[in-house]
């Protein structure tokens, strides 16, 4: 044991850590027990591309028929209660610890291949009144760990759209057409794209076309939750 992990033991013993759903005693965790057994786990069976429940852990028919720019995703959790106190608590209150535990979870997981990490960026009326960008708190401790190349400033979202949650299903991916540009020269690279939540896959959509573009080989998104449809 390091010295550092020995002295962050002492210190979580003398001063125990709150759970940040419930607020109960967590030791040195981030949850209590309680309440990380609650965080609602995908099905096995999903589907490679899109990360979304699917018959025999194959292909689904959706991205069979139309398949999307991205070539895979990982996902950790369903979107739903309580991690979606987690994800708002991280993105409207500045719980950034809570980047960290969702990049150790996801750590603790398969790994996405990739030549390079790219976090999914904000718009920057949406980076200025938040403040910081989830997807970069996320992917700094990912991109460490991996030991691949993080890439904060060669892309950005040149469109300041509408909400995604705020709109129907159908038109999420009209609303983010055209909304990204990239700074780079890819050439048949493999990115890894970064972000928190994915919802219809739309805006992770055009920004993976816009990085083929570019001149991307595979890109594969890296993501903490995956909402499921109704």
């Amino acid at each position: 044991m390091s010295i550092s992990t020995a002295v962050r033991r002492v210190i979580h013993a003398l001063l125990p850590q709150e759970c940040l759903l419930c607020g109960a005693d967590a030791g040195d965790a981030q949850l209590c027990a309680a309440c990380a057994g609650e965080l609602p786990v995908l099905p096995e069976a999903r589907c490679p591309v899109c990360a979304l429940p699917a018959p025999g852990g194959g292909p689904c028919g959706q991205c069979l028929k139309s398949a999307p720019a991205f070539d895979a995703t990982l996902a950790l959790w369903r979107y739903d209660f309580p991690l979606d106190k987690l994800v708002q608590a991280l993105k409207y209150r500045h719980h950034l610890s809570i980047a960290g535990f969702f990049a150790e979870a996801m750590l603790a997981g398969p790994h996405p291949a990739g030549e390079l990490m790219i976090p999914l960026p904000l718009s920057p009326r949406r980076l200025k009144e938040r403040g910081f960008n989830q997807a970069v708190e996320i992917a700094r401790p990912l991109a460490r760990t991996v030991g691949m190349p993080l890439v904060l400033d060669a892309c950005r979202r040149v469109l300041d759209t509408a909400p995604q949650a705020s709109l129907p299903w159908k038109e999420r991916r009209k609303n983010v057409r055209h909304a990204f540009e990239c700074g780079i020269d890819l050439d048949g690279r493999s990115v890894v794209v970064v972000d928190d939540v994915m919802t219809t896959g739309a805006t992770l959509e055009e920004f993976a076309r816009t990085l083929k573009r570019h001149g991307a080989a595979k890109v594969r998104n890296w993501v903490v939750a995956r909402a499921l449809r109704d």
